[in-house]
């Protein structure tokens, strides 16, 4: 009885993992939205990271140009 038990949990949390996994493979509006947004998030941190990094350069070469002993910023 009870291997019978177990092997219903089983099967019923194999059926419920399908069934989830089946509803993940249609993009709603919403899915969509977050998948959206999640693109234009990263593309804004990539732009970041490149606006960093050339202020960063900028000021290096300032510093070089200056004559600076330390031309890390």
């Amino acid at each position: 009885m009870k291997q019978l038990f177990n092997t219903s949990r089983l099967v019923l949390a194999l059926v419920l993992a399908g069934a989830l996994l089946a509803g993940c493979e249609n993009d709603g509006p919403a899915e969509q939205l977050g998948e959206n947004i999640d693109d234009a998030t990263d593309e804004i941190r990539d732009a970041g990271e490149d606006i960093g990094n050339e202020i960063e350069d900028a000021c290096e070469d300032v510093k070089e140009g200056a004559g600076a002993d330390d031309t890390d910023c």
